[in-house]
């Protein structure tokens, strides 16, 4: 008795279509891959650095972009006379806005440095590993930094 062909990998000549069967050309106990989708634990990958920047740099880059508009309408509320001013100055007492100041500096001051670092890089400038991974330390940790000083002159 011949088994029945499988029609997702052969086409009406029952000739392959240049993909393999699973299992084609495997012993009969081997087991087939399943297609369903693996979980990959994110947290347990370990990144290098390079890749940390990179993620953070994308990540500042959306921070940065929702943050305009909002400073671009405090700045306006702030110029139209002394109230709109009284009342950013009155933000500047709540927690949240302190925070969201903060992080809006961090993604400024990292966004500038991981700038910086990838326009050296594109004149081959920082391209080997070794300085490569020290330029994106370099770049973490005075994002960081930057945020760090910020927090300490608006606290």
């Amino acid at each position: 008795m011949t088994p029945p062909s499988d029609q997702r990998y052969s086409d009406a000549a029952g000739s392959h279509s240049g993909r393999e069967h699973p299992g084609a050309g495997v012993g009969v106990d081997a087991p087939v891959r399943s297609p369903r989708p693996v979980f990959l634990d994110l947290m347990g990958i370990q990144m290098p650095v390079g890749a940390l920047t990179s993620i953070g740099h994308r990540i500042s880059g959306v921070v940065l972009a929702a943050s305009v508009p909002a400073a671009v309408y405090l700045l306006g509320l702030s110029l139209r006379d002394e109230a709109g001013f009284a009342q950013v100055t009155a933000l500047f007492g709540k927690f949240a806005f302190k925070a969201a100041a903060v992080i809006a500096v961090w993604a400024l001051a990292h966004h500038v440095f991981g700038g910086v670092r990838h326009l050296l890089s594109d004149f081959d400038i920082g391209s080997p590993l070794r300085v490569a991974r020290r330029s994106a330390w370099f770049v973490n940790l005075a994002g960081v930094a930057v945020a760090l000083l910020a927090a300490g002159v608006i606290w």
